[in-house]
């Protein structure tokens, strides 16, 4: 099972039935579920963070294997990112990826992250995150599967 763990929710259609499409084609090769949790409504941004970063913890399990996106992460090629993703499906472990708020996490998840990916240099918003990571898990599984979509 792979879960993605996201801080927000997708308002614009078009992202929406983009991210629909991907779980449509996902669907027949690996169970894939998203859980987007409401932003913080605490006042400052220490706050934010902890929140949102306690509410993240609470959906994960000590047998999940945790990849945190984050611009401190490691850059890998989709090849390689591959690789990663069949090994954590292959040892019975949930993988969990987690997308977190506008404030970024605390400590205490990147501490339990297990791999920290940098998904890209760019910054881009939250909401394009989430499509361009429904992308790559599907991309990742067709590379595993030599499928041509990868070129």
């Amino acid at each position: 099972m792979i879960k993605i763990i996201a801080i927000g929710r997708i308002k614009e259609k078009e992202m929406q039935g983009m991210i629909a499409e991907f779980q449509k084609r996902l669907k027949p090769i690996h169970p894939i579920e998203m859980i987007e949790l409401n932003n913080s409504n605490k006042d400052d941004m220490q706050s934010i963070v902890d929140d949102e970063s306690n509410r993240i913890l609470e959906k994960i399990s000590e047998k999940d294997v945790v990849v945190l996106l984050d611009l401190k992460g490691k850059d890998l090629s989709s090849p390689a990112m591959s690789e990663k993703l069949v090994d954590w499906i292959d040892s019975g472990r949930t993988v969990i990826f987690i997308i977190g708020g506008s404030h970024g996490v605390s400590d205490m998840v990147r501490s339990r992250a297990n791999f920290m990916w940098r998904i890209s240099n760019l910054t881009f918003p939250h909401q394009l995150v989430r499509v361009m990571l429904f992308e790559q898990i599907y991309r990742m599984f067709m590379i595993s599967k030599n499928h041509p979509y990868h070129k």
